[in-house]
C-alpha cells in the first residue's frame, strides 16, 4: 500500500529518484531535524497504514499463510505483508521507506520481525514483491512503485493484482528493466525466483506448483490427508473381508488361524 513520499537517494541508486505520489499526509512532516542526525538503525517498527478493504487483508493473509505452509520445512526465506521495508538509515527524517503488500526474501532467516531494515539484513532486498491494486493506489503501483522496485530495489520479480477487478500482471527484471512475464496456457505466471506459479483461483490470487497443482490451504491439506487415511483403512477392511470370505469357502475358520 502507498505510504509516504520517498525523496532521498537510495544507496543502490546513483541517479536521484522522483518523489513517489501519496495522498496520505506524512507523520511529523513538519519536524525540523538537523542534517547530521542519524536515527537508530535497529528495531524499527513497521509504519504502514491500515489496509483499505477486507479483500486486501484476506488476500495478503492468504498468500502469506499458503507459502509458509507449503515451505514449512524451509528456514531460508522470509515472507510478510504490509510491513515497512527501510532502505535508508535516515529514513525517519527522509520518509524513505515503503511497505509492499506482500514480499518474499530468499536466503533470509525465517523469524518474526518488526520491520525489514536493509542494512540489518545483509543488504538483502525482496526477491518478489506483490502489490494489491485499489482505486487509490493503482496509479502509483503501476508507475512510481514499479520504478522504485525496478531502479532502486532491483526486485527480480514484481506482480500486481486487483482483488476486485482481478487485473493481474507480472514483470521480471532483464538487464535492469522490467519485462512482462508471459502467461502460460492456463493464464498463470511462473515465478522463476520461487519455483512456483501465481494464478487466479476462485477470484483470489493463489500459489500453484509448476505442474499446475493448486497449493491447498492447511485445513484443505489436512482434510485431504484424513480422507486418504480413511480410504486406506477402508481398502484394508475390504481386503480383510475378502480374505476371510475366501478362507471360509475353503473350510477354514479365519478366527482359528495363528496370529
Amino acid at each position: 500500500m502507498v505510504r509516504l513520499d520517498a525523496t532521498s537517494q537510495s544507496p543502490r541508486q546513483d541517479v536521484p529518484q522522483p518523489p513517489l505520489e501519496d495522498a496520505t499526509p506524512p507523520i511529523q512532516a513538519d519536524l525540523d531535524l538537523p542534517d547530521d542526525i542519524t536515527f537508530p538503525p535497529t528495531n524499527l517498527y513497521s509504519d504502514e497504514p491500515p489496509l483499505e478493504t477486507d479483500f486486501h487483508r484476506r488476500q495478503i493473509d492468504l498468500l502469506i499463510r499458503l507459502l509458509e505452509f507449503w515451505w514449512h520445512d524451509r528456514s531460508d526465506f522470509y515472507i510478510s505483508g504490509n510491513l515497512t521495508v527501510y532502505y535508508n538509515e535516515q529514513q525517519l527524517k527522509k520518509r524513505d521507506f515503503r511497505g509492499p503488500d506482500v514480499f518474499v526474501v530468499l536466503g533470509a532467516e525465517k523469524r518474526d520481525r518488526r520491520s525489514w531494515a536493509i542494512w540489518e539484513e545483509g543488504g538483502k532486498y525482496p526477491n518478489v514483491v506483490i502489490e494489491l491494486l485499489s482505486s487509490s493506489t493503482a496509479t502509483v503501483d503501476r508507475g512510481k512503485k514499479k520504478e522504485l522496485y525496478q531502479d532502486v530495489w532491483r526486485v527480480p520479480e514484481y506482480y500486481w493484482f486487483h482483488p476486485e477487478t482481478l487485473e493481474f500482471s507480472g514483470f521480471h527484471l532483464v538487464a535492469g528493466t522490467y519485462i512482462a512475464i508471459a502467461p502460460i496456457d492456463s493464464g498463470r505466471l511462473r515465478s522463476e525466483q520461487l519455483g512456483l506459479e501465481l494464478g487466479i483461483h476462485d477470484q483470489q490470487l493463489r500459489w500453484f506448483t509448476t505442474d499446475g497443482t493448486l497449493i491447498p490451504l492447511p485445513e484443505e491439506a489436512e482434510r485431504e490427508r484424513a480422507e486418504q487415511e480413511r480410504q486406506r483403512a477402508e481398502q484394508e477392511r475390504q481386503a480383510k473381508e475378502r480374505l476371510e470370505s475366501y478362507l471360509r469357502s475353503q473350510g477354514i475358520d479365519p478366527n482359528q488361524l495363528p496370529e
